[in-house]
């Protein structure tokens, strides 16, 4: 059940299920089309060769890109998908709406663009800026975070960020980890329990994707 800032007009609660579908969805869509390329660009010099064009430089290419291609997206897969951490932080999290979610940098990295987002609701103040992942592997920042975002999680060890409409789902780490450790430390022992039930207590989760970007 979702927990809501008072005095804010609140949209619909997301679905979790719902959004874990979209986002699968989304992830096979994306290893379809970079499988796609691969399949092209090993079938288009097998196929010239076979008409008769003679083995050359041009003709292995493509198999050697075929082989780049298919290695940098099997990083990606392993190395920026977050879509199984995410459900593990929204098993042990509700649903929070904050009125503002504002992007304040990029940067690319091989596994994924990182970006760093400043998530609050409005009237509120010292909330920490935050790194996120696109959870399924795209690398554009999603449309109508403008409009408000829903937040699973516990922001000074990370958390979940799931924009409404879209479903467009972002795995949130903070920016500076060392900088909110006080907080951490004194958090109470139900609170720091529940941050490792859901995976979230250290730094990294198990990569350190968010921290070279």
């Amino acid at each position: 059940m979702a927990e809501n800032p008072p005095g804010v007009d609140v949209p619909a609660s997301v679905d979790v299920e719902q959004a874990m579908k979209d986002n699968y969805i989304t992830l096979a869509k994306l290893l379809a089309s970079r499988m796609a390329i691969v399949v092209v660009l090993i079938v288009a010099p097998m196929a010239l060769n076979r008409t008769g064009a003679s083995a050359s430089f041009f003709l292995t290419l493509p198999l050697i890109v075929a082989v780049f291609v298919f290695i940098l997206s099997v990083y990606r897969l392993w190395a920026g998908v977050r879509l199984i951490q995410c459900r593990k932080v929204l098993r042990h999290y509700p649903l929070q709406y904050y009125t503002r979610a504002v992007k304040k940098g990029s940067r690319w990295t091989e596994y994924g663009n990182v970006f760093e987002v400043k998530i609050s609701t409005r009237g509120g103040h010292g909330a920490p800026l935050m790194k996120a992942i696109n959870a399924a592997g795209r690398r554009r920042w999603p449309e109508g975070t403008e409009n408000g975002v829903w937040v699973a999680g516990d922001l000074v060890f990370g958390g979940v960020m799931v924009v409404p409409g879209s479903n467009a789902m972002l795995f949130l780490n903070p920016a500076d980890w060392d900088k909110l450790a006080p907080q951490r430390d004194q958090a109470d022992a139900e609170r720091i329990a529940r941050a490792e039930q859901a995976g979230i207590h250290k730094r990294n989760w198990r990569k350190p994707m968010l921290l070279r970007g």
